[in-house]
């Protein structure tokens, strides 16, 4: 296992030298063991833990693996916690670097091992590595960070969100990574967080009940003025007012006992790797390729022309090819139904849709093999799962909008509580980058540094920046003075 780690390169691992020995930030010149000019201000340290969700655990390239644990943004914290009077900080690490679930021996549908890049040209795939994580092997707690990877406000205080025999249900009831360590079956992440009694804490829940829905192309449902989360499907929107209820409840459960605690807002999720690296006009064309394509949608658009559509929706619907860089051809069900006349609900991309990072391995492949017309993006539509629409980003955006306005009331009504603000941060992020002071990290794919391969999760030197910013808001909310880390150190993307 170690020696498969060995293989692993660094791909940035030159520019992150170049970029610490250019480094300017005075900070880091300090003598690392001075810890006199430290100070935790009026928190405490002494129990802390981290309760949220993958960008809690540490998630990255796909998967949860040790390298990943280890550099978690509460992981760095608490390195950095330990010089103020910090205590232990134990994570649930899992056995390997390879990521991916086994269950009693066999591998666990749905929970793969990591992405690397590999191949010429390379390109994301999977590590060749063998998962050995069993998630039947039931860790003994507690543990620090209470981060489980694809949970959702509603899903924190649910009992039995830990209990094995859930994992076999349809359903599923239980999220495999909590079984691995939840301290009892039917024990809620937050009861497990509350046994601790933590002085100290971070809550970043809430990223799920909107990525799920964007991350599956907007195929759930919006479960707007539907306040029960029992009856939601694994895609869908979280009702706004549902999750004011859960989030209210679970800070008053943390700060019951007089804990302090930082709360972290919710991303845009539509300006992350995932929905920004493909373009909407991904096709290229030349004259007479485009000149066919028209001749092959003829018949479409004069069905479309004629089937009494307000002009703006025959315009929108109308398929043109030129030469140069085209718009992609894709489903959008919110078209008017025309299939009684035999026209599909497709249109081109614009600017305002969102391509999903996936897709990019059909486009321009042939949907049935040895056909050049059913060509996926041109002469086959994109599936509704393959692109987050404008008016599905839309709808993202109001219900991110709306956890945010809840975020924001709970953390300004009690005086013990700071707000992070990592929606501001991701818009730095993906607008000019965010210099660390020994480099800088964008949210430009596999290049960037700041996001893994999944496109969704920060790399470990993403994680260290976000580390270094909560310090930010701890020191300038509790007058702490806190060392921060250079994330240049910190890993980004590998190859294999």
């Amino acid at each position: 296992m170690k020696a498969k780690t060995q293989h692993l390169r660094n791909v940035a691992c030159i520019a992150a030298l170049t970029g610490v020995l250019a480094a300017c930030d005075p900070e880091f010149n300090n003598p690392v063991t001075d810890n006199s000019s430290l100070s935790a201000g009026t928190a405490d340290f002494s129990r802390f833990v981290a309760l949220g969700d993958s960008l809690t655990a540490g998630f990255a390239d796909g998967t949860v693996y040790t390298h990943g644990q280890e550099n978690s943004f509460p992981a760095i914290l608490a390195q950095q916690f330990a010089a103020v009077g910090g205590g232990a900080f134990t994570q649930p690490l899992m056995a390997d670097n390879n990521g991916g679930l086994l269950l009693s021996g066999n591998p666990l549908p749905g929970f793969d091992q990591r992405l690397v890049l590999s191949g010429s040209p390379l390109a994301p795939t999977l590590s060749s590595g063998t998962p050995t994580t069993d998630v039947a092997n039931i860790l003994t707690g507690p543990f620090n960070n209470m981060g489980v990877p694809g949970a959702k406000s509603f899903h924190l205080g649910a009992d039995g969100y830990g209990n094995l025999a859930g994992l076999l249900t349809v359903p599923a009831t239980a999220n495999p990574f909590f079984v691995r360590f939840a301290g009892a079956p039917n024990n809620s992440m937050v009861t497990d967080t509350l046994t601790q009694v933590p002085t100290f804490f971070t809550l970043w829940i809430g990223n799920n009940d909107t990525v799920s829905y964007a991350t599956a192309g907007g195929t759930g449902v919006d479960q707007l003025g539907n306040t029960n989360p029992a009856t939601y499907g694994a895609s869908d929107l979280t009702d706004p007012t549902a999750f004011a209820g859960v989030y209210s409840g679970i800070v008053t459960a943390l700060t019951a006992n007089g804990a302090k605690g930082v709360l972290i807002n919710l991303p845009d999720v539509t300006s992350i790797p995932y929905f920004t690296t493909v373009p909407f006009n991904a096709i290229p064309m030349d004259a007479d390729t485009a000149a066919a394509s028209n001749a092959a949608f003829a018949a479409y658009n004069g069905g479309i022309a004629g089937a009494g559509l307000p002009a703006a929706e025959v315009a929108q619907r109308t398929i043109t090819f030129a030469a140069g860089q085209n718009a992609l051809v894709i489903e959008d069900e919110s078209l008017t139904d025309l299939s009684g006349f035999g026209l599909p609900s497709i249109r081109q991309a614009t600017a305002a849709d969102f391509v999903l990072l996936p897709s990019s391995s059909k486009i321009g492949t042939e949907a049935t093999p040895g056909n050049p017309a059913t060509v996926w993006g041109v002469g086959t539509a994109l599936v509704d799962g393959d692109v987050l629409t404008e008016a599905e980003a839309a709808l993202v955006t109001a219900a991110n909008d709306a956890f945010n306005t809840t975020i924001a009331n709970v953390a300004n009504a009690n005086p013990d509580l700071a707000l992070f603000d990592a929606k501001a941060e991701l818009a730095r992020l993906a607008s000019e980058g965010i210099n660390y002071g020994s480099g800088i990290i964008t949210t430009t794919f596999a290049t960037g540094g700041g996001f893994s391969l999944d496109g969704v999760h920060p790399t470990a030197r993403g994680y260290a920046v976000v580390a270094n910013l909560i310090m930010d808001t701890i020191e300038s909310s509790f007058g702490a003075t806190l060392r921060r880390v250079d994330p240049g150190s910190y890993t980004t993307t590998f190859i294999e």
